[in-house]
């Protein structure tokens, strides 16, 4: 009930209680929608950004995808030839591995090297066993002509030569040899992997390790002894692990096999001529 400019109050409204005043005319009411402020992220999608959003379809995403181990990015034909990437898995061998082909590189008359080694030929163990060798025969040449000139009281000089020498016969012997016969066994339509020929004849040189190691006995027969018993170890060693390959040369296999002994036979007689003999 209005009474002049007031307003009087029903009986039946609740003491206490303001009654809601009506907008002015000119005022717009803006109405929010319930959310849930706990909890965040919202569980919904609303508007364009979300929980599930993605970088558009065209994006580049060449930093996403996962990495291939290597930070180069492949490549292809000759190209590949000059990455380490292409030459890593012939390195892919632990110390028990290179142990037991030096082993079998011990026992030549077992012949089964290149079927133990024909899935995974290992360049690692070869060039090691050839850095061990022209450390062994320039420490052990040094130090026998240097006990030598010492004993018969005469002035000793460092031979530099012996290193040199020493890298460019076994850095050389266990490339250009296993090259040539590559192209020799291709010629005769028996190809073999090249691999798997430098990792033969590098394991071959293993033997060498310990006859270098005898050399310092002073006895020349002796020294020809062990330079023979190598020699031989090693030459049969390659001939009978490539014997089975060979023979499908046809019947120029036995003269492949008989020049691969003799090569070997002859790399012993310059190892005996030029580093298992000490001179004063």
């Amino acid at each position: 009930m209005m009474s002049g400019n007031y307003t009087s109050i029903d009986n039946q409204n609740v003491a206490g209680s303001v009654p809601a005043v009506a907008d002015p005319p000119g005022h717009v009411a803006v109405k929010f929608t319930e959310s849930n402020l706990q909890t965040f992220p919202p569980s919904g999608s609303q508007g364009k950004i979300s929980g599930a959003a993605g970088p558009p379809r065209d994006a580049d995403d060449t930093f996403s995808k996962a990495s291939s181990g290597s930070d180069a990015p492949e490549q292809g034909g000759w190209f590949r030839t000059f990455s380490i990437a292409a030459y890593r898995p012939y390195f892919d061998v632990d110390t028990s591995d290179v142990l037991e082909r030096i082993k079998d590189s011990l026992f030549p008359f077992r012949g089964s090297f290149t079927e133990k080694t024909a899935s995974n030929p290992d360049l690692y163990g070869p060039f090691w066993i050839c850095t061990t060798l022209i450390f062994v025969a320039a420490s052990i040449g040094t130090f026998v002509t240097y006990l030598a000139h010492k004993l018969q009281k005469k002035e000793w000089n460092y031979d530099i030569n012996l290193v040199t020498w020493s890298a460019g016969l076994f850095y050389g012997y266990v490339t250009i040899v296993p090259f040539a016969l590559y192209i020799i066994l291709k010629y005769f339509s028996a190809p073999s992997g090249l691999v798997q020929l430098f990792c033969l004849y590098g394991y071959s040189l293993s033997v060498f390790i310990p006859a270098l190691g005898l050399s310092v006995v002073p006895q020349e027969i002796f020294r020809w002894v062990v330079a023979g018993v190598a020699g031989f170890m090693s030459a049969t060693f390659v001939a009978l692990n490539l014997r089975n390959h060979i023979k499908s040369a046809g019947e120029s296999w036995f003269l492949i096999v008989a020049g691969i002994f003799l090569l070997q036979l002859a790399l012993a007689l310059v190892l005996k001529l030029y580093l298992f003999n000490v001179t004063v």
